[in-house]
């Protein structure tokens, strides 16, 4: 049971962690606004780099993109909220929370593809962030893919009572 309160807290954890992320964009709107306006108009990398065609300088696109982002965020959040609550309640029955990890894995597939694909792949690889000194969020994004990706493996992994009951 050990074992499942640890997933359970770790899931919870990161639940909390996209839902702030999302409140503090949200209620401090401007500051993380600055952060993908950079980005995106990549005005912070070498300015004799051949790939600057691919900036983007348009503002509605930079909060349709921020949005995107926080909507992600709170989804994700929700979800994996959502999954820490079902993996809470089956804590006794390892049958039960075998079925309720499926709303947490799911939450953190989400998490992980935000990562990965948002800001490692098109913030870190397509718009150059890793060129920038002040605006590179890609270690952060790192640091993030892989608590997610920790967690998620967590998650896979059997019960420890079964593999030990199985052993002997």
């Amino acid at each position: 049971m050990l074992s499942r309160l640890g997933k359970t807290l770790l899931t919870a954890t990161l639940a909390l962690y996209f839902l702030i992320a999302a409140f503090n964009n949200m209620i401090d709107y401007g500051t993380n606004l600055k952060f993908v306006e950079h980005v995106l108009s990549m005005d912070s990398i070498p300015a004799d780099a051949n790939v600057l065609w691919r900036a983007i300088r348009n503002p509605q696109v930079h909060h349709v993109a921020y949005w995107g982002v926080i909507l992600w965020e709170l989804v994700t959040g929700c979800i994996c909220g959502l999954g820490a609550k079902r993996l809470f309640s089956a804590l006794r029955s390892e049958q039960e929370f075998e079925v309720a990890k499926r709303t947490p894995i799911a939450g953190l597939w989400l998490g992980l593809l935000l990562w990965s694909l948002v800001f490692i792949t098109i913030g870190g690889e397509w718009f150059l962030m890793w060129e920038s000194s002040q605006w590179n969020g890609e270690l952060a994004a790192l640091r993030m893919f892989v608590l997610n990706a920790l967690t998620l493996l967590f998650l896979y992994l059997p019960e420890t009572t079964a593999t030990e009951s199985s052993a002997k």
